[in-house]
């Protein structure tokens, strides 16, 4: 099992997780497109926060379903609990320290086609209309 610490660029939040990384994801939904997310998944027990939980602001659309959580000090994109999958994380790998991404396999999410069901949802959020 792999051990790997990471934290925002300011330091005020660090994180482990326990878990091989086995795959990496970017995902299209407009969201992940303007922060340039590249992700791994693991399971909300492979993610432990060490420090600056109080730090991490929460940021929600659409469904409100995913939680997308930055440092407030620094801005950082650090983890965000999934929509399709809300009892695994989502994690920045670029977060994560010395960690080499060059021989892990990509894969393209498709965010874009999930439902948009914000009563006042934003021209730029693709995905098919359901309210």
């Amino acid at each position: 099992m792999g051990v790997h610490n990471g934290s925002c660029h300011c330091g005020a939040v660090t994180f482990r997780i326990t878990a091989e990384i086995t795959e990496l994801t970017t995902c299209d939904c407009s969201l992940c497109r303007k922060k340039n997310a590249l992700m791994t998944k693991v399971h909300e027990s492979a993610l432990t926060i060490l420090s600056g939980e109080d730090v991490l602001t929460l940021y929600q659309w659409n469904t409100r379903r995913a939680k997308h959580y930055f440092c407030s000090r620094c801005g950082i994109y650090t983890f965000h609990r999934k929509r399709a999958a809300p009892d695994h994380y989502g994690v920045n790998i670029q977060c994560l320290d010395g960690f080499d991404a060059s021989a892990i396999p990509l894969r393209q999410a498709s965010g874009a086609d999930m439902s948009v069901v914000d009563p006042a949802p934003r021209p730029e959020w693709p995905g098919p209309r359901t309210a």
